[in-house]
């Protein structure tokens, strides 16, 4: 099991049932990230909970993996005797496993459906908890030696991913790229192979965009009628994948690629420009989006606006949402998910994601709606 754990003392009897046998079956694979317990670590819990104990399950985003450990470690330096393990199962496993009660809960980068609502609602005894966490770029990357600055218009994307495209200097690769020597290498497309919030987005841009050649509405699963090209696991088998082999390319979050070598980033056509990922170009791009309507007061889901032609803005990115309950069985499981989500949405906490997982912080108004809504938890 891929997990991350911030541990310290852990106090025993303090977990529900299904949360401590998910630890147990995690056992030592955990990895450790250990909490600073010095004063600029204290100060940047951004008025959290502090003196916590007991322990926690939760899982999920494998993009959010690395904010996970920032966050761990952030809310630990005030809470030291609380454990927090998280296993980036992918968000599709993670929504599945917070339903089935495993997880406290779960990190997820697609809203989730009405029908996982209605079952979290049945599970949890009420309307639940889902707040955006971690705005992010999906990278479009690409194993090419000698080729440095590609551009892509997203009907190129999707003939590329679909399988109709299959050389780098086919014709419609070189019209996006008219200054660009580009060799006959075989184009190997990669895709996810485990349910995916990454693949979600990244195929609700592509349907949105280049609908005449993305026919498929978005999911977090790859279609299956898209033959060709390889699958992989998690963010780290799609970027494994990628980087080891000429003429890959896929698509990851951009903490999983950023710094990666052996690899380039493709600009992705926005209007009449072609537009690099960053943080910035994501956020604007949220904020350019409106959230989906008639939807319980504590979920904070987003309708993401993937056609926009304003080039300040980077439309294939993620909203990745932190998934909680409003009820806990016990009180020490509620005010450790309280208190490490309203940590992880504060302006601290999204300060050490950025810096860490190269994320954009959330607007002002959205963290505060979306500690609002944690607020409720109880």
């Amino acid at each position: 099991m891929n997990t991350t754990s911030l541990r310290r003392a852990i106090v025993p009897g303090v977990a529900a049932l299904a949360l401590a046998a998910s630890l147990a079956a995690c056992g030592s694979s955990d990895d450790t990230v250990s909490a600073s317990g010095d004063s600029s670590s204290t100060a940047s819990t951004g008025g959290a909970a502090s003196g916590l104990s007991g322990k926690v399950a939760a899982g999920g985003s494998s993009a959010q993996e690395t904010a996970q450990e920032s966050w761990r470690s952030g809310f630990g330096a005030t809470n030291p005797d609380v454990t927090i393990s998280y296993d980036a199962v992918g968000s599709g496993d993670g929504r599945a496993n917070f339903i089935s009660g495993a997880y406290a809960f779960a990190g997820s980068d697609s809203a989730m459906s009405e029908d996982e609502l209605a079952q979290a609602k049945s599970k949890c005894g009420g309307d639940v908890i889902e707040v955006p966490a971690f705005i992010s770029p999906i990278d479009v990357f690409y194993n090419l030696p000698g080729v440095k600055d590609l551009q892509l218009s997203p009907a190129t994307v999707a003939g590329i991913f679909t399988g109709k495209i299959t050389t780098w200097n086919d014709k419609a690769i070189a019209a996006d790229n008219p200054s660009v020597k580009l060799p006959s290498t075989k184009i190997t497309p990669v895709h996810r192979s485990d349910s995916s919030g990454t693949t979600d987005n990244f195929t609700d841009w592509l349907n949105k965009t280049a609908p005449k050649v993305w026919t498929w509405e978005h999911s977090s699963d790859w279609p299956t009628q898209v033959k060709g090209g390889e699958s992989a696991e998690k963010t780290s088998g799609v970027t494994d994948t990628v980087s080891g082999t000429e003429g890959m390319i896929g698509y990851a979050d951009d903490s999983g690629v950023h710094g990666l070598k052996g690899v380039g980033v493709a600009k992705i056509k926005v209007g009449d420009s072609y537009v690099a990922p960053s943080a910035d170009g994501a956020a604007a791009g949220l904020a350019a989006s409106k959230t989906v309507s008639g939807a319980p007061a504590t979920v904070l889901a987003y309708d993401i606006n993937r056609t926009t032609t304003d080039p300040s803005t980077y439309p294939v990115f993620m909203a990745s949402y932190l998934i909680a309950c409003p009820t806990y069985d016990d009180q020490a499981t509620a005010d450790i998910v309280k208190g490490f989500l309203t940590y992880a949405v504060s302006e601290q906490g999204q300060k050490a994601a950025a810096a860490n997982a190269f994320s954009a912080p959330l607007p002002a108004d959205i963290s505060a709606k979306a500690t609002q809504a944690i607020s409720t938890i109880s």
